[in-house]
């Protein structure tokens, strides 16, 4: 019957956490899509670069997102089964607190090594994909990747391009430019300019067509116009410097050999991430107890001011680690040793442990 009852258990929790877990991170995505849109059009991203940024941020968000989601399932899950009198017909067939968390710490058991891997190896890595494609769309500066109707800064020099069209191949229709040289305003219009490569891989050369060039200095009423059927200018682009990728996208074996407070911080809370999961397992079950009166939702309030508690001190253990105000030995763990021990304590009031060994004993009526 236990062993019946622990994947009745397992299945209700899996199952809910599928739900909380997707609808949490299609909240998410759906956020970030605007964001990478916005970066698109501003060449921050290339366009054809879309798809693999939202997924490198997806795993981001999974991160965050599983030990949430694990802790609200639990809640949900067994909300539901004293709900709907069901944990109680499990209690009269000997089912206990220790029958409840093998299902549970199963499930957790699994999620921590998944979300562990994310966050130890996974999570490091899309970050600096992401600002690895970022600074390649910047240094660039190809025009396929423009957006119609949208002014664009352009290469190194203070320049502004705007064009009413942009072809698959590169071309501009209806083009407005307005650079700065030495204190002189240069406007360019044209019909349409189109991109070229010069023998110097820094420097490209935007070529224009049938257009007037404007040139003067602002206040003065002195301005140069000059008719073209072809023209063009030179433009160099970003110089490529190291992209630095901060604590957040170091790997492990970096965060070691550096030794500085704030990858010691930083390595410390990608370890607390599945710690953090395990602990809320632990949490969930006394948590998860509730009367058959109480609606299904009744805990999730409780439960989520623990998981904002919890994260929230880890954040503020983090920075109190990478200032030097707490010990690295000390560190994130005593937020995790206070969880625990709240833990117990909450099961030992729930389950009347002070009397009998919780393990022994059979659940009874909430």
């Amino acid at each position: 019957m236990a062993a019946i009852a622990s994947r009745y258990i397992l299945r209700e929790a899996a199952q809910t956490w599928l739900a909380v877990t997707g609808v949490l991170l299609l909240i998410l995505v759906t956020n970030q899509f605007a964001k990478v849109l916005g970066d698109a059009a501003s060449n921050k991203v290339p366009r054809e670069a879309l798809l693999l940024v939202m997924g490198l941020t997806s795993l981001q968000y999974l991160t965050i997102l599983i030990p949430v989601g694990l802790f609200l399932a639990i809640l949900l899950a067994l909300g539901r089964l004293y709900r709907d009198s069901e944990m109680y017909a499990l209690m009269a067939c000997g089912v206990g607190p220790a029958q409840l968390y093998r299902p549970v710490m199963t499930l957790a058991l699994v999620l921590a090594a998944v979300v562990g891997w994310l966050a130890l190896d996974v999570s490091p890595s899309a970050i600096r994909e992401v600002r690895r494609i970022g600074q390649e769309a910047r240094a660039r500066a190809d025009l396929r990747i423009m957006e119609p109707g949208r002014f664009v800064k352009f290469g190194q020099a203070d320049a502004v391009v705007y064009a009413e069209q942009v072809t698959a191949d590169g071309h501009l229709h209806n083009v407005f430019v307005q650079r700065r040289r030495d204190g002189i305003i240069e406007v360019i219009v044209a019909a349409e300019a189109h991109q070229q490569d010069t023998p110097d891989p820094n420097v490209k050369m935007l070529t224009f067509g049938n257009g007037r060039r404007y040139e003067g200095e602002p206040g003065s009423a002195r301005f140069k116009v000059v008719e073209f059927v072809e023209h063009g200018i030179p433009y160099s682009l970003p110089s490529q410097v190291p992209v630095n990728f901060g604590a957040k996208g170091r790997s492990v074996g970096a965060l070691l050999e550096s030794g500085s407070l704030a990858d010691v911080a930083e390595l410390q809370w990608r370890v607390s991430v599945p710690l953090m999961v395990l602990v809320l397992a632990l949490l969930a079950v006394p948590l998860g107890r509730s009367s058959p009166r109480q609606g299904r939702y009744a805990g999730l309030v409780i439960g989520l001011l623990v998981y904002f508690s919890y994260s929230n001190l880890l954040g503020v253990a983090r920075v109190w680690v990478e200032r030097g105000k707490v010990p690295p030995l000390l560190g994130l763990w005593w937020v995790h040793a206070g969880f625990i021990a709240a833990a117990l304590l909450l099961l030992a009031a729930r389950y009347g442990a002070w009397q009998r060994p919780w393990w022994r004993r059979r659940l009874r009526p909430a």
